[in-house]
């Protein structure tokens, strides 16, 4: 007896698992988000160029020894600081040469003044002769020209003279030097160094035609091209903290890439204040490539919903859609400009409709499921354009 009381204990035990393991289960739990109209600011992205808005190549405008470099390369110069300084003897002693060649015929004009005066003062009487009055105009008209043509070489040659002082036409970054001190120079020789402005820059990127004509539609209302907005991702990866306007569209489409290709300008201030002289670090760098990112001036009201409840296959974007039953549907969906935390519903879903956005590896379409509130929506931002 004791034996056989064992064993239906054993029995029993060994039959409550099972009998636990086949207890029915309840639906799924997933969370759900509703599909509302969400502030989506519309961005559009493009690859473009920096360029500086001045450059400038210095050049020799005379020929002469190069006596001073006054800048250090790679620094940044002010408009108007003096660069180099070249021999001054020769050009200086021309000027005395023009302003001796000014006196001298000054002097001869204002006696053949006195003599075409004393000339016609004589005519009227019986030792005036009509001739000598002739001869002392053509003679005062001569020397008036001589004048006119010695002040000029005088100009000339002050202008030589100033020459010997290579300036800075803009503000900027100046190179090293190509010729150094001591060597000769002249305007056959080339560029000494050259300056690219600092502050502001260009920004240039080439715009699909089509893209364009997308944006202007878009815009028109808001005043076109002039109502967006542009911000900078640098090379690093790092959003730029300044804005930028378009202020330029090439007048025709690219033959050979049919795109159209629009100009930006943007502000580049120094990352740390620097003193004469010394270096200055600035974000953007002339010639380097950034990302463009072209946005509205207002956000914009769309159907969204979490990015992460999007799913893709061959066939394309989809959803699954829990209905009134907690019945899953599988839904295909049309993506307009999205942003990677915010999906914008263009087509395939109503407002209003309950997606699911966690829990979806469990969602199939057909069963039942026990819908619960998912992890609260990100924040609006910026969309990008062709991303999905």
């Amino acid at each position: 007896m004791r034996f056989t009381g064992y064993l239906m204990l054993a029995l029993l035990l060994s039959a409550a698992p099972a009998a636990h393991t086949q207890m029915p289960s309840g639906p799924p739990s997933v969370g759900v988000v509703r599909a509302q109209q969400t502030a989506i600011t519309e961005t559009s992205e493009f690859v473009g160029r920096v360029q500086a808005i001045d450059r400038v190549a210095l050049t020799a405008r005379v020929t002469a020894f190069i006596e001073q470099r006054l800048f250090v390369e790679g620094t940044e110069v002010k408009q108007g600081d003096l660069l180099y300084r070249l021999e001054r003897a020769p050009f200086e002693a021309a000027v005395q040469q023009q302003e001796a060649a000014v006196a001298d015929t000054t002097a001869r004009l204002a006696n053949a003044n006195i003599q075409l005066a004393r000339a016609q003062s004589l005519l009227n009487t019986p030792a005036g002769q009509r001739s000598n009055v002739d001869d002392a105009v053509a003679n005062q008209r001569s020397l008036a020209a001589q004048v006119l043509s010695a002040q000029a070489q005088l100009k000339a040659a002050q202008i030589n003279l100033d020459y010997t002082e290579i300036r800075a036409p803009v503000a900027g970054k100046i190179s090293r030097t190509s010729i150094t001190v001591g060597n000769v120079v002249s305007p056959s020789t080339g560029p000494l160094a050259s300056i690219v402005s600092q502050d502001p820059m260009y920004v240039l990127f080439p715009v699909a035609s089509r893209t364009l004509t997308e944006l202007e539609k878009r815009y028109a209302e808001k005043g076109g091209t002039s109502a967006m907005v542009v911000k900078l991702r640098l090379p690093d990866g790092s959003l730029y903290n300044h804005d930028g306007k378009i202020d330029y569209e090439e007048p025709s489409v690219s033959a050979t890439t049919d795109t159209i290709l629009l100009r930006a300008k943007i502000g580049n201030p120094p990352r740390v204040q620097a003193e004469a002289g010394q270096r200055v670090e600035r974000p953007l760098v002339d010639g380097a490539f950034v990302t463009v990112l072209v946005q509205g001036v207002q956000p914009v009201m769309a159907l969204g919903i979490p990015r992460k409840a999007v799913l893709s296959d061959q066939q394309g974007d989809y959803v699954y859609v829990v209905g009134a039953d907690n019945k899953v549907e599988q839904r295909r969906v049309q993506l307009g400009q999205s942003t990677p935390t915010t999906a914008v519903i263009a087509g395939g879903l109503k407002e209003g409709e309950m997606v699911v956005a966690d829990g979806i590896q469990r969602a199939r379409p057909g069963i039942q499921v026990s819908p619960g509130p998912a992890s609260p929506p990100p924040a609006p931002e910026s969309a990008n354009a062709g991303k999905s």
